[in-house]
C-alpha cells in the first residue's frame, strides 16, 4: 500500500530513444499496476553530412516535445508526477551556454572509430584501460570519439544524450551514472569521473558535468519546452538514462541463475552481478562493467543485434524486393537450422549501414562456406547466427564471472521474434522466458514510481511488479 498522503497510483512519462526510433511513453504505477502507453513514436537515424554520420538533433528535440506534450493530453485531469529520459550510450553533445555548439556524430560514422582508438591507445594501453574502466574495447566508446573531435575548444560542457535532451527540458546539465559508465572515462571502481585518465587523454576535466544517480531529481520543465509540452514545473528525475540499465530493471530477473539479452539494434549479453570483473580473462573475453541501478554492475558483451534484419529488409526494399519481417520470419521458420550457415555477426563488416546481404555472401566466401540463396535462408542464417553469438556469450559470462546460468530472460524488441527465441533456447541449451517487450520504457518508469514512493524499494520489489503484471513467453530448448 502507498504510504499515507500518496495517491495510490502515479502517471509518468518515459522518453525512450533508440538509435532507429524514439517514443514518449505513458506508464501508470501502483499497487498490482504496472502499464505503458505509447502515445508518440518517431524516426531517429544517422544523418550524412559532409563531414560524416550524425544525428539530427533539431528534429529529435522537436519529436521529444510534441511526444510530451501528447503525454500532457493522455495523462489528463491527473497529470503527470514526473519525466524520464533514456536513450542509447556513447554519443554526446558538446555546448557552450547550454547551446549545441556542432551537430552529436552517430557512433557509426566509421572515420571516428578509425582515428580516435589510435591516439587513445598512443598514451594509454587497453589493459590498463580496462583495469582502470572495466570496460570492453569498442571503436566508438565516448573516449575514442573524443579523441577524434574537432569541437572540443568550442564548447565548455560535454553532454551525454540522454542528459542532453534533459536539458533541453531543465537547463540543468548533469551526468547520469549508468550512462556516464559507458563512456571509458569512468573509474570503474569509485563511479567517478577518472580525472587523471581524463587528463592522460588531454581532455579538460571542467568538460564533465556533476555525476548523478538514478532517481535523482535533477529539475523542473520550464521555458520555451514548459510552453510547448505544457509540462512546466514538472519534476524529470534521472532514471536509468542509459537505455539497457533501463531494460534491465524491467527484465524479471530472479536469483544468480538468470542471464539476460536485451535485444534491439544490439544484442547487450550478460548477468546482473554486485560488483565489477576486472580479470584479464573478462577483458580477453571483451566482457563490459557497466554500471547498473542501485550499484549493480552489468556484466556484458555488446553483440550483433536485430540491426542485422532491418538493414537486411533495407537492402531489399531499396532494390524493389520489398519484404515485412513478419512474412520472412515464416518463410524462414520452414528452413531447417541445418542448412544454413552459421556466419561471425561481429564482423566489423557488419557494423556500418549497408548491404547486409552482400556482406554475408563476402563472409561465406572467405570462410568457404556456402552462402544462403534465398531470401528466407538469408533471414534464416541471420537468425541462427544471432542466436549461436548469444549462447557463446553466455557460456563465456557463466564461465569467467563463476555463475551457472538455467535461464535466459530476453527482453525488447527481439522477444517478439519466436524463432530468435527458439534458436537462442536450442543453442544455449536453457530455458528462455521472453518479455516484456517494452522493458526498457517499463525500466525508466519504474525508478520514477519509486522516486515518487509507489514502487520499490528494491529491484526484486520493482521486478515483483514486472512478473506481476506481464506474460512471459516460455521457450524450452528442443535440441
Amino acid at each position: 500500500m502507498p504510504a499515507a498522503g500518496l495517491p495510490s497510483s502515479v502517471q509518468v512519462a518515459a522518453v525512450d530513444l533508440g538509435a532507429s526510433s524514439g517514443r514518449v511513453m505513458v506508464g501508470r504505477v501502483g499497487p498490482g499496476t504496472l502499464d505503458v502507453t505509447q502515445v508518440a513514436r518517431f524516426p531517429n537515424g544517422a544523418v550524412t553530412r559532409a563531414d560524416g554520420l550524425h544525428w539530427d538533433v533539431a528534429a529529435l528535440r522537436s519529436h521529444v516535445l510534441d511526444g510530451l506534450a501528447a503525454a500532457r493530453d493522455f495523462a489528463g485531469d491527473e497529470g503527470l508526477t514526473s519525466v524520464g529520459v533514456d536513450t542509447w550510450a556513447v554519443d554526446y553533445g558538446l555546448v557552450r551556454g547550454g547551446v549545441l555548439v556542432a551537430e552529436p556524430f552517430h557512433y557509426r560514422d566509421e572515420r571516428r572509430c578509425t582515428v580516435g582508438p589510435e591516439r587513445v591507445h598512443a598514451r594509454i594501453n587497453q589493459g590498463d584501460l580496462y583495469r582502470r574502466t572495466g570496460l570492453q574495447y569498442l571503436p566508438f566508446n565516448t573516449l575514442y570519439q573524443l579523441a577524434a573531435e574537432e569541437h572540443l575548444a568550442d564548447a565548455d560542457r560535454l553532454l551525454l544524450m540522454p542528459d542532453l535532451v534533459a536539458s533541453w527540458l531543465t537547463g540543468a546539465q548533469v551526468a547520469e551514472r549508468t550512462n556516464a559508465s559507458t563512456t571509458g572515462l569512468l573509474d570503474v571502481r569509485t563511479g567517478h569521473w577518472d580525472r587523471d585518465l581524463i587528463t592522460t587523454l588531454g581532455l579538460g576535466p571542467s568538460l564533465f558535468p556533476g555525476i548523478v544517480d538514478p532517481g535523482a531529481r535533477t529539475g523542473v520543465i520550464a521555458g520555451e519546452a514548459g510552453d510547448r509540452t505544457g509540462l512546466a514545473g514538472v519534476p524529470v528525475v534521472a532514471v536509468g538514462s542509459h537505455d539497457t540499465a533501463s531494460a534491465i530493471v524491467g527484465a524479471p530477473l530472479e536469483g544468480e541463475d538468470a542471464a539476460y539479452i536485451s535485444s534491439g539494434t544490439w544484442g547487450l549479453v550478460g548477468l546482473e552481478l554486485p560488483a565489477p570483473v576486472l580479470t584479464d580473462t573478462a577483458w580477453m573475453a571483451n566482457f563490459t562493467n557497466e554500471g547498473g541501478v542501485d550499484g549493480t554492475t552489468r556484466f556484458l558483451t555488446n553483440a550483433m543485434g536485430t540491426w542485422l534484419l532491418s538493414e537486411t529488409l533495407r537492402t531489399w526494399a531499396g532494390a524493389g524486393q520489398r519484404a515485412e519481417l513478419p512474412e520472412v520470419l515464416r518463410a524462414a521458420a520452414e528452413v531447417p537450422a541445418s542448412r544454413v550457415p552459421i556466419v561471425d555477426v561481429q564482423d566489423p563488416r557488419f557494423q556500418p549501414p549497408g548491404d547486409m546481404p552482400a556482406r554475408i555472401e563476402s563472409w561465406c566466401a572467405e570462410h568457404a562456406v556456402a552462402s544462403p540463396q534465398t531470401q528466407p535462408e538469408t533471414i534464416r542464417t541471420i537468425i541462427e547466427s544471432l542466436a549461436a553469438a548469444y549462447a557463446s556469450a553466455i557460456e563465456t559470462a557463466a564461465g569467467v564471472a563463476g555463475r551457472t546460468i538455467d535461464t535466459i530472460h530476453v527482453v525488447g524488441g527481439g522477444s517478439q521474434n519466436a524463432l530468435l527465441c527458439q534458436a537462442i533456447a536450442d543453442r544455449s541449451g536453457r530455458h528462455v522466458l521472453a518479455g516484456p517487450v517494452e522493458a526498457t520504457a517499463l525500466g525508466n518508469v519504474l525508478i520514477q514510481a519509486r522516486t515518487a514512493g509507489l514502487a520499490g524499494p528494491s529491484l526484486a520489489d520493482l521486478r515483483e511488479l514486472v512478473r506481476a503484471t506481464h506474460d512471459l513467453a516460455t521457450f524450452t530448448p528442443l535440441q
